[in-house]
């Protein structure tokens, strides 16, 4: 069933508040990227959404993408309920008709009583996904590791002559290919106009030949700071907030250079023809909350995408540091950000992906 009603949402959370419905016991399964993020978010959302309805979550890790969703839709047997996307993958998804559409005016006030539509940021709002947290891929390095001057930039990360050793970077061209402009010198808000033109997908591409005999390439969001720990790499692209876990709870001597940072949004969805579907509503409706986001946040450093949530962050639960320094949306930290075009991505990334497959194997 497709979600096209606008009071929908709202009704399952009144029939959820008034205790209605069957007393058989209900769970949902939602999917998202693991490790540290994983624990954050079974923390600030899971188990908080377990313990106010009674509804179990159960929880499976993936790697990104749409083909595992795909693929359920396709033979219609749908395991996932929720699913944690790349805003790229929920625009493609939904054109797909693999996620179930989202009145984003049916989702809960901010914290501060203002309207879902109002409270979300506009990065934050698609068709088919709701936005839940700002995270960005930076590049970080091992302090221990590089003695004298440090990495500053990004074009020092593709300087093996000042800074010799592997480096690491994830297996797609997304996010390669903007880094590589960037050290280029390619000025950030040009970024993907040269991106656009057939000789600024070749610069790109020559820019990454410089290093990628040197270059370790990683699937797994855990991977960058274990590469960096065991002194595999001497820097790599990560996910801020792997690095951040690394640096606060590990004690790792692990620098982020924010430097080129791509911000990029996280984004919550529900897989079309999931039989749970007024119980991934729920938890949608939850999990995308300022209050979720905010304890999300305070976990782990990606930014809450309700404007009402943002002033709520404070310290890390555990650690007690201030979360704002280490923040990919904090004003000091996107002054020299790059943020994430998706729709370019969404028009490009299967002949890309392609290329890049195509040029790895020579």
């Amino acid at each position: 069933m497709r979600v096209n009603m606008p009071g929908l949402l709202a009704a399952v959370l009144a029939m959820a508040a008034c205790g209605t419905g069957s007393d058989a016991p209900r769970s949902i399964t939602t999917v998202s990227w693991g490790g540290s993020y994983g624990r954050a978010v079974n923390e600030g959302a899971n188990i908080p959404f377990a313990e106010q309805t009674g509804i179990r979550v159960e929880v499976e890790d993936y790697n990104g993408g749409l083909a595992q969703i795909r693929a359920q839709v396709d033979i219609g047997e749908i395991h996932w309920d929720v699913v944690d996307l790349e805003i790229a993958d929920a625009v493609r998804g939904c054109d797909e008709g693999l996620l179930e559409r989202i009145d984003i005016t049916s989702l809960p006030p901010g914290a501060d009583g203002t309207p879902a539509e109002e409270d979300f940021v506009d990065d934050g709002r698609t068709e088919c996904g709701v936005g839940n947290l700002y995270w960005s891929t930076v590049y970080a390095y091992n302090a221990d590791n590089i003695p004298g001057e440090k990495p500053a930039t990004m074009a020092d990360f593709f300087d093996l002559e000042k800074f010799p050793g592997r480096r690491g970077m994830r297996r797609v061209p997304k996010v390669n290919l903007e880094f590589a402009l960037i050290a280029d010198g390619v000025p950030l808000d040009q970024v993907y106009a040269t991106m656009d033109t057939p000789e600024g997908l070749d610069r790109a591409f020559a820019k990454l030949e410089t290093i990628k005999d040197e270059v370790i390439w990683w699937e797994a969001g855990a991977q960058p700071p274990q590469m960096l720990a065991d002194g595999e790499v001497v820097m790599t692209t990560a996910y801020n907030g792997r690095i951040f876990n690394a640096q606060v709870l590990e004690n790792q001597p692990l620098v982020i250079v924010w430097d080129g940072q791509l911000l990029d949004v996280g984004q919550v969805g529900i897989v079309a023809g999931t039989p749970r579907l007024e119980e991934a509503l729920q938890y949608l409706a939850f999990a995308t909350s300022a209050e979720s986001m905010v304890r999300i946040a305070r976990r782990i450093s990606y930014s809450p995408m309700r404007k009402s949530g943002m002033p709520l962050v404070t310290t890390h639960v555990v650690a007690g540091v201030e979360m704002e320094p280490h923040m990919p949306a904090s004003p000091a930290n996107v002054a020299r950000a790059l943020r994430y075009d998706w729709a370019w991505w969404v028009d490009h990334a299967d002949e890309l992906n392609e290329r890049f497959s195509a040029w790895l194997a020579r």
